[in-house]
């Protein structure tokens, strides 16, 4: 069935409560992103690079969420474009066949910090707004059409689920 033949969902349709993810799954994704932290975070440092500007890398990768002054569509791929593992290995592997020692190391940095972000929770941004990832929604629901409370988060609670509204 083709997206224009399919029916219009109705608000109620909207609002139904559908987990992305349940609580172990939720689980086994932050222990995954805690690995590759630490796997990002060996390879820097066996790649020879300076714990000093490890740290300030880190940080600097979130500078991506630029993009969303222009809006959410260009903010959500700027951002996603610098936080997913293919980006983080395709600039590790380039550096590594071509011996850029630069390149090797930000392939490190973009790898670690995308683990560190699936640690915590943060997911690849969806287009509908910042919070909208694919992990589920960051933050309280602000209307019921956006999202609706899932399972408990654990301790934090604020994990929520995100179903698109059809438009």
């Amino acid at each position: 069935m083709t997206t224009e033949q399919r029916p219009a969902r109705t608000q109620s349709e909207a609002t139904i409560s559908r987990p992305t993810l349940d609580r172990q799954t939720r689980t086994w994704l932050r222990l995954e992103g805690l690995a590759v932290l630490i796997a990002g975070a060996i390879a820097y440092n066996r790649l020879g690079g300076d714990w000093l500007w490890f740290i300030p890398a880190m940080l600097a990768v979130d500078i991506s969420a630029v993009g969303y002054l222009r809006g959410t569509r260009t903010g959500a791929v700027v951002y996603d474009l610098f936080h997913n593992w293919a980006t983080g290995l395709a600039v590790l592997g380039l550096g590594l066949a071509f011996q850029i020692p630069l390149v090797e190391l930000a392939g490190t940095v973009l790898i670690a910090h995308t683990g560190m972000d699936r640690s915590v929770g943060y997911g690849m941004k969806l287009m509908t707004g910042f919070g909208d990832t694919h992990l589920g929604h960051m933050g309280k629901a602000t209307a019921p059409d956006r999202s609706a409370t899932v399972a408990s988060a654990g301790s934090r609670g604020s994990v929520k689920a995100f179903e698109p509204q059809a438009r």
